[in-house]
């Protein structure tokens, strides 16, 4: 069967200037790791009927009838610090597809070879870094956060070169759209307003066909990232390298290079081996997110008649940014408190807890967890000072008297994941698959497909790492 995907490539029909055309670059040997096919099917896709047909479709080396491929540039600031050219370089937008709801998707190779945009590198990926989002983002959209999707992971036949030599590999990345904050940088650091204009009009129409104008856009931009950076502190998740040319304008979590969920909770926590000073740490995200907005902001003024008025209207609206957040993470720290109400003391008996967590080495995952089953005292044992539960759990017992009991478990179970992708299997299933066992890695994703699920068969995934196991760093993979 011939590979059919229903391509209608609105982003290739912008001005020249976005991008460059080109191709994915062939690669030696293409083998098939993983494809989603659910996934496929909500897309519309056919896909062809042979494994080594698929694989050479997601490698690179043939390509759907329809495509525009093309590589995009951008701007950023990179842990603070101005890029005013990157781009894609190392991957390749094959175009966007029109789901059979009338959805659009981009659909992107990552690892398909050098682009003008490379910047000295080889385009290539290894297979470590493409299991890694494999892994993340698919855990993620089970968890229920927006997020760029996982289509398909194909080996290459080639070595790529990075601390040694690993195996190459490219990774099929689904998203509402790959325009980020940087995009916009990027046009308005050269004054072209032109470009600016049609990229804004081209935003509004694909993502958010009610907001007015630049102003409405901003706006609709903070919401979605108050509420995409509550979900990740909901559920223990640290990006790891939250730059301007990383963040998504359709609010989906976008880029999984370094990012980890937490075992142990404490607010400074970072694992980016590339983030030295805990600019990413987890506490931090908000303010950085933030700030962010802030350079979208300064990036959208261009657009606006009135300079000095659209200073004040646009500063007001990324202040409004802290309120959206707060607002946003009280709902989902009371959900996973099981509170359905709210009293004014529940953000505080929300943060006592975490500020026990952190003293005691608790685990993030496993306490919440546990305070949503029949005997929320089992939480205790997570904590290396038992009694310095004992004057919380007092407090949650006395407030959840006024909440529904009958609901309370189901509730906090929807609220509190029992399996996240802990860093030690993400590493395991990763090791494994270099050594030619997809197996740890199929077992890894059969476990996360509904996280929320009581499973006892799936004990093992829930539990932290050991001392031997554990996870203190991870790496961007480029």
């Amino acid at each position: 069967m011939t590979a059919r995907f229903p391509f209608d490539n609105s982003y290739a029909r912008l001005p020249d200037r976005f991008y460059t055309r080109l191709a994915p670059t062939p690669v030696a040997e293409p083998g098939l790791v993983a494809v989603n096919r659910a996934l496929a099917d909500r897309l519309g896709l056919t896909l062809p009927d042979s494994e080594a047909e698929i694989a050479a479709l997601f490698a690179g080396n043939t390509l759907p009838d329809g495509a525009a491929p093309l590589a995009q540039v951008y701007a950023g600031h990179q842990f603070g610090g101005w890029s005013p050219q990157l781009g894609d370089g190392r991957a390749v937008l094959l175009g966007e597809v029109v789901a059979p709801d009338g959805a659009r998707f981009d659909i992107q190779l990552k690892g398909a070879g050098r682009t003008p945009y490379s910047r000295m590198g080889d385009g290539r990926a290894w297979l470590g870094p493409v299991l890694r989002e494999y892994i993340l983002s698919e855990a993620m959209a089970a968890l229920g956060l927006p997020t760029t999707r996982a289509l398909a992971a194909v080996t290459t036949g080639e070595i790529v070169l990075r601390e040694g030599p690993l195996p190459g590999a490219v990774f099929t990345r689904v998203a509402r759209s790959h325009v980020r904050v940087g995009t916009f940088q990027f046009f308005a650091s050269r004054d072209d307003v032109p470009a600016l204009e049609a990229l804004c009009t081209h935003v509004i129409q694909r993502h958010y066909p009610e907001a007015e104008g630049p102003a409405g856009l901003l706006r609709a931009v903070i919401a979605a990232q108050a509420d995409l950076v509550a979900g990740w502190m909901a559920v223990g998740f640290i990006h790891g390298v939250m730059n301007t040319d990383n963040m998504a304008i359709s609010g989906e979590t976008i880029d999984y290079g370094p990012c980890a969920f937490m075992d142990a909770y404490h607010p400074d926590t970072v694992f980016s081996s590339i983030d030295q000073f805990g600019r990413y740490a987890y506490a931090n995200q908000p303010q950085i997110a933030a700030w962010n907005l802030a350079q979208f902001a300064t990036a959208l003024l261009p657009l606006m008649p009135d300079r000095d008025a659209a200073i004040e209207d646009f500063t007001q609206a990324v202040n409004g940014f802290a309120d959206a957040f707060d607002t946003a993470w009280q709902a989902r720290l009371r959900a996973k408190l099981g509170l359905a109400t709210a009293e004014d003391g529940d953000t505080g008996l929300a943060l006592n807890l975490l500020e026990v967590m952190a003293a005691n080495g608790a685990d993030f995952t496993r306490v919440f967890r546990a305070l949503s089953g029949p005997d929320p005292v089992q939480a205790r044992s997570e904590f290396a000072d038992p009694t310095a539960f004992d004057g919380w759990h007092e407090a949650w017992a006395r407030r959840i008297t006024r909440e529904d009991g009958a609901t309370r478990v189901a509730r906090m179970q929807a609220a509190n994941p029992a399996r996240i992708p802990r860093n030690h299997r993400v590493e395991e299933a990763i090791t494994a698959a270099v050594a030619g066992d997809p197996g740890v890695f199929e077992r890894l994703m059969a476990a996360l497909a509904d996280p929320y699920a009581e499973d006892s068969g799936l004990a093992a995934y829930e539990d932290g790492p050991t001392e031997q196991t554990r996870v203190r760093a991870t790496f961007c993979g480029t």
